[in-house]
């Protein structure tokens, strides 16, 4: 799921303060400590071959997040993607793919233990 700044709903609105919220943007119960991730992308990365081994090739860690800049496509399980663009907020639902169009500046909130787990996999991939 992603959404433009523009299509949050406005809460409040007054001179020198606009505040945006979207309910119901993805649930972190049962998911324990989050960590804040802040990611630096080029173009052209794609994720796809450093997840190969965890259940379904794909990252099983749920991701609430923000692209300041750049542009990326998310790809679901069911084979669905997602373009997702500098400004938007997303949340990305276990079993995940992402790819890079435009180098970009991410920033993530992901249930610590999970997406430690992906991060250590990658990080073996890398090493041979």
């Amino acid at each position: 799921m992603r959404i433009a700044k523009q299509d949050i709903p406005i809460r409040i609105d007054v001179p020198g303060a606009i505040a945006r919220q979207k309910t119901e943007f993805g649930s972190a119960a049962g998911y324990g400590t989050i960590s804040g991730e802040y990611f630096s992308l080029g173009a052209g990365t794609d994720i796809a071959p450093l997840l190969q081994g965890l259940e379904d090739d794909l990252c099983q860690s749920p991701h609430w997040g923000y692209l300041l800049q750049g542009a990326l496509t998310v790809t679901y399980a069911n084979g669905d993607s997602e373009a997702v663009n500098g400004g938007d907020l997303f949340y990305w639902p276990p079993g995940h793919t992402v790819r890079v169009g435009q180098d970009a500046e991410v920033i993530l909130f992901s249930p610590q233990h999970e997406h430690s787990k992906v991060i250590d996999h990658m990080l073996g991939k890398m090493a041979g």
